[in-house]
């Protein structure tokens, strides 16, 4: 059975930082790219970052250099660095696993984490 796992979330004031988990298992992690995704109230969910099986990463414009995605292949954990966070970011946040065909260039199959809340505010 695969899990994501994801842990980390909660209240943080503005300005403040937090760091999100997720923790996958009955995958083989490294075959697999990670992303973040987040679902503001009110809004479509959205992409926030994306590591590749191989360590690269990328972020949404609205995020970068305030946001930092990495992965520890030997735990099965991905991690996302929040940080100088604003009421903005306030959202679920959903951890999620693509296994990307790179010859079809398309996703196989994904898997997704449950999504914990973060909330930005004083």
């Amino acid at each position: 059975q695969v899990q994501l796992v994801e842990s980390g979330g909660g209240l943080v004031q503005p300005g403040g930082s937090l760091r999100l988990s997720c923790a996958a298992s009955g995958i083989t992690f490294g075959d697999y790219d990670m992303y973040w995704y987040r679902q503001a109230p009110g809004k479509s969910r959205e992409w926030v970052a994306h590591i590749t099986k191989v360590g690269i990463t990328s972020q949404t414009s609205s995020v970068k250099g305030r946001v930092t995605d990495s992965r520890d292949n030997f735990n099965n954990t991905v991690y996302l660095q929040m940080n100088c966070q604003q009421p903005e970011a306030t959202a679920v946040y959903y951890c999620n696993a693509a296994y990307f065909d790179y010859n079809s260039q398309e996703v196989e199959h994904e898997y997704w984490g449950q999504g914990p809340q973060v909330t930005v505010s004083t």
